[in-house]
């Protein structure tokens, strides 16, 4: 089974048409018998056995008294088998990985839509020196799992034997020593086991696709460490692209640190890090035997497939920030699903208990939701070129590329070239347009954030303009008027807060107008209201300074605008220390420490013509009138505890200061903008 070899084609070229040349070329002898026997003379070479090799599809029945396969016997009567030559022909290349010295397998030799086991015999006469151990390179290209018996011993298997059917892993090279009795006549058996999604990679496929070498020893090392490397070159893309893909991804989560309102840095970056867990799995299960195929197969071109393909589509559909259609993500889910069902059906992974005409109609099925979603990919882009122009034109490429790739396997069939092998690195449509992913993507990401960050410079700038406002808007710390000491406290919760105050002097009869206000909300859209009520209430109180039409005119200014609503308290105080109080749903101020009770009343913003609460009071000289907004009382620590009216209350009653009362809400968890006016009127002079 060839590593990945639908998504992924194998590049394995093996160095063995190099040490077959110098086999041929440094003593290396091969007549044949008229037993059908190869006469091999050793000498520091390493032999192929191109054979003919006789071979058999089915299975070996077991001899009763040895429990050993009779096919492995040599005594067993092979002559009717077919003869099968592995000797390559000149250039040849598998179709598939790539590697030198390809022989078609049993598909193409009268056994075509076989899977299953089969049998390959060929005897040997080895003439070697005495103490000079005999190795065998098994067949670096073979389809699937084999065991490899020398005269009926068992000397060694590839794949896993312990299930029925045997499980198969990629090919890798293998290489097994002879028995000690080297010199002499050798009966080499391989009893092979093709698995049937195999059928699904080319049309070549079944048993030996490049022939066993044999040699010496310490030669046959040096052939299998050469088909090692080459494996390893050849697939030396996918650790690359794990790598690549991982640190892309973690890069792209890293960008919600950034700007935390684009959630296309979590798609993408959740979908690269899956594409880096796949590209893992997939080194793991080419480069060792960690991993059977089978399950590789599952994941990568059944369920991994699947979600990759629909989470590209819902990523450049988030990306470009499209909404129509609208039922397309929820178009996604049973189209990933109807794919990576049809992909298991067309690969023959249900070959065991469903019929051929599934596999057709698997591959239809297949076929038709690849190209309904290749279709979708490009409607976004087209859409993308349209409205943002530069961004659609650097993702085309890459979705040409990706579409097209998602065809491979069709585009084989017609006989079109769809993977290369630079210098024996496997290079194919797929490979290519996910590296030309990594380069647009990084491109496309930094850009964005380039964008972001100059976009959330332009709002930090605006937030500093805002607090300008705010700055000029709220009145001082401590304010003189006469007869009255007044303090007062603003700490906004972020950047721009939405609590106000304001303190107005009449300076005709010494009065003073106060209002104190908490508008529903926060940030910036919560400090234009606090813009529009302080404004409000300046141009209202040059008309009037009573209370209650102060209320009514903000009241006005809040309706027909959306969800704009907020809690507002208006005391006009006379020289005398008279007091009238509005009330529009705030907290009642505090007199001495002790709450003034207010009727309940709807917010500002509320409903028209909503009628407010009033009170009458007087402040003696020493009395003390605080007034404060809700973020006093729902300040909370890090055990989740609500600072309270009864601490509030308390730092009143102990006649704290309004700094010193701010200061300890602060710390003790500040959670929303702190509002604070205090006044003490001040006993006259004699």
């Amino acid at each position: 089974m060839q590593p990945r070899s639908h998504r992924f084609f194998s590049a394995v070229s093996t160095a063995l048409a190099i040490l077959v040349a110098a086999a041929i070329t440094s003593g290396a002898q091969s007549k044949p018998q008229p037993s059908n026997t190869e006469h091999l003379r050793l000498s520091q070479s390493a032999i192929p056995l191109y054979g003919p090799w006789k071979f058999s599809t089915g299975d070996s029945p077991l001899d009763p008294g040895t429990g050993r396969p009779l096919w492995a016997d040599p005594a067993f009567d092979d002559s009717h088998w077919e003869d099968v030559d592995l000797t390559p022909k000149s250039g040849a290349q598998n179709p598939i990985t790539g590697a030198s010295g390809f022989v078609s397998g049993w598909t193409a030799h009268g056994h075509a839509g076989y899977w299953g086991f089969a049998w390959y015999r060929l005897r040997v006469q080895v003439d070697s020196d005495a103490d000079t151990p005999i190795a065998i390179a098994g067949p670096s290209q073979v389809d699937d799992a084999y065991q490899f018996f020398d005269n009926s011993q068992m000397i060694g298997y590839f794949g896993d034997f312990s299930s029925d059917p045997p499980q198969p892993y990629y090919s890798q090279p293998m290489m097994f020593l002879l028995p000690s009795a080297k010199a002499g006549t050798h009966l080499l058996a391989f009893r092979i086991y093709m698995h049937p999604q195999t059928l699904y990679e080319a049309s070549e496929v079944g048993g030996f696709e490049s022939a066993p070498v044999l040699g010496e020893a310490s030669t046959i090392t040096l052939v299998h460490q050469s088909h090692l490397t080459e494996l390893k070159r050849a697939y030396l893309w996918q650790p690359i692209e794990a790598l690549v893909f991982g640190l892309l991804g973690l890069l792209a989560v890293s960008l919600v640190l950034f700007d935390r309102s684009d959630r296309v840095y979590l798609w993408i970056g959740g979908l690269l890090l899956l594409a880096a867990i796949d590209a893992t799995s997939g080194s793991f299960a080419v480069w060792s035997t960690y991993i059977h195929a089978q399950y590789d197969l599952i994941s990568h071109n059944f369920v991994l497939y699947a979600l990759e393909y629909a989470g590209w589509v819902m990523i450049w559909r988030v990306w470009f920030r499209q909404r129509r259609p609208s039922w397309l993500p929820w178009a996604l889910i049973p189209l990933s699903v109807t794919l990576g069902i049809s992909e298991a059906l067309a690969e023959n992974f249900f070959a065991a208990t469903a019929g051929s005409q599934f596999t057709t109609i698997g591959h239809s099925v297949s076929l038709l939701v690849r190209l309904i979603l290749a279709a979708f990919l490009l409607l976004i882009v087209v859409e993308a070129i349209r409205d943002q122009g530069i961004e659609g034109w650097l993702a085309l490429p890459p979705v040409l590329l990706a579409s097209t790739a998602e065809f491979s396997h069709e585009l084989s069939e017609l006989g079109l070239r769809v993977s290369w092998f630079p210098f024996g690195v496997q290079i194919n449509l797929a490979v290519a347009s996910r590296l030309l992913l990594v380069v647009v993507l990084t491109i496309l990401l930094v850009r964005r954030l380039f964008l972001s960050i100059k976009r959330q410079r332009l709002m930090a700038l605006d937030f500093k303009q805002a607090q300008e406002v705010q700055r000029v808007i709220l009145p001082q710390s401590h304010v003189s008027v006469s007869g009255l000491n007044i303090e007062s406290e603003y700490r906004p919760a972020r950047e721009v807060g939405g609590d106000f105050f304001q303190i107005i002097p009449h300076p005709a009869d010494g009065s003073l107008l106060i209002v104190v206000g908490d508008v529903a909300g926060k940030g910036l859209q919560a400090g234009m209201l606090v813009a529009l009520l302080v404004g409000a209430t300046r141009s209202t109180a040059e008309i009037t300074s009573d209370p209650l039409a102060v209320l009514q005119a903000l009241n006005r200014r809040l309706l027909g605008r959306g969800e704009a609503y907020a809690t507002c308290l208006a005391l006009r105080i006379t020289a005398e220390g008279d007091a009238t109080i509005a009330n529009a749903g705030h907290l009642p101020p505090y007199i001495n420490g002790n709450p003034v009770q207010l009727d309940g009343a709807l917010p500002l913003g509320a409903m028209d013509g909503a009628d407010f609460s009033t009170a009458q009071l007087r402040l003696n000289p020493n009395d003390q009138l605080f007034l404060a907004t809700d973020g006093l009382a729902e300040a909370t620590n890090a055990e989740g505890q609500l600072f309270g009216f009864e601490r509030v209350q308390a730092l009143v009653k102990a006649g704290k200061t309004a700094s010193f009362i701010a200061d300890e809400v602060q710390h003790f968890g500040q959670e929303d903008d702190i509002s604070i006016v205090s006044l003490t009127r001040i006993p006259a002079t004699a």
